[in-house]
């Protein structure tokens, strides 16, 4: 039985990556300073697991924690838009210096396997859609800090596939795309549409609203719920090529104005979209060519339809709870 260690292990996503290892035997360590993450996504299994508190821009700390261990999925990371534009430098610190801190403590841990969690965000504005995994990398403006997240993430692979992987270690990399679901966290489109939704229509008391949107909504994404991004997560690390790059995520675009449109039918609420300015750094369009994965014996289950259904009812929850202060 081997002990896994995952960073950021109480965040969205390396949570539900928790548990999947659980359920297939594994001993699991969880390292995370719970600046962004919540053990209540863990409150299940928190019997099942090991929980280290620190952060990993402490070398110390991580060398602690990877003691042990036989695998390092490395998910610690600052996501969430609006902390790109407002907290730039603690991205890229915890982005780089993170990385590299828990590639040196799996070196000298004797630790077999590095599985790196990076991002869609590096390509900024794909060259082809579907996009594979051949696509070349970007940061087309080093004066916007919307870019710290990204350029963080390329960094934290040129370190994974020519650091890591020179000295010994097995390493993949996994590009998550929009992997969405309930406590996902609030900084995030999803959840801040939700939230914006309520307080227009005064608590879901007014049917019909109108609601400000950045652009026009014609920009498309490719959602994937929780629960297929956390197994597809485990498939691509368990199974993944050493020094291979693996997609993850759905193939179903759907354009940001008919995502919002949906969210409100989910609320009970019709929308008029008022369509404003695009923040400047964005892309158009981004949906994954996930085949790669799929050859690994991934393939997608739950739809669109099916998982904004309990996201929004699990937010709806929470936001309405705090304007009625329960």
């Amino acid at each position: 039985m081997q002990t896994h260690l995952v960073t950021g292990g109480s965040g969205f996503i390396g949570a539900a990556l928790v548990k999947e290892l659980l359920a297939e035997n594994h001993r699991v360590r969880v390292f995370d300073d719970n600046s962004r993450g919540h053990l209540r996504r863990l409150a299940d299994v928190i019997d099942d697991l090991e929980f280290v508190e620190g952060n990993v821009c402490d070398l110390d700390a991580v060398r602690r924690a990877t003691e042990g261990c036989d695998v390092v999925w490395h998910l610690a990371y600052i996501n969430g838009t609006r902390h790109f534009y407002e907290r730039p430098d603690a991205v890229l610190e915890v982005g780089v210096k993170g990385t590299l801190n828990t590639i040196d403590a799996a070196i000298e841990s004797g630790v077999s396997r590095y599985v790196f969690a990076s991002t869609s965000e590096t390509y900024n504005t794909p060259t082809h859609i579907p996009t594979n995994e051949t696509e070349r990398l970007m940061i087309p403006d080093i004066t916007n800090p919307r870019f710290s997240y990204g350029g963080g993430k390329i960094t934290g692979e040129l370190l994974t596939l020519h650091y890591a992987g020179r000295r010994g270690l097995e390493t993949v990399i996994i590009r998550p795309h929009n992997i969405y679901g309930p406590d996902m966290g609030f900084a995030h489109v999803i959840p801040e549409v939700i939230e914006r939704i309520i307080y227009v229509s005064d608590g879901l008391t007014n049917k019909q609203v109108e609601l400000d949107i950045q652009g026009d909504g014609s920009e498309t994404r490719a959602f994937c719920y929780i629960d297929d991004g956390a197994r597809g997560f485990r498939i691509a690390g368990e199974r993944g090529d050493t020094g291979h790059v693996y997609h993850l995520g759905q193939t179903h675009e759907v354009s940001i104005a008919d995502l919002i449109l949906s969210l409100g039918r989910v609320l009970g609420i019709e929308l008029t979209l008022k369509p404003g300015p695009l923040r400047e750094g964005g892309t158009r369009r981004r949906c994954p060519d996930v085949s790669k994965l799929e050859g690994l014996g991934y393939t997608a289950q739950v739809d669109l339809d099916e998982g904004l259904k309990k996201t929004v009812e699990w937010y709806a929850e929470t936001f309405m709870a705090r304007r009625t202060g329960n």
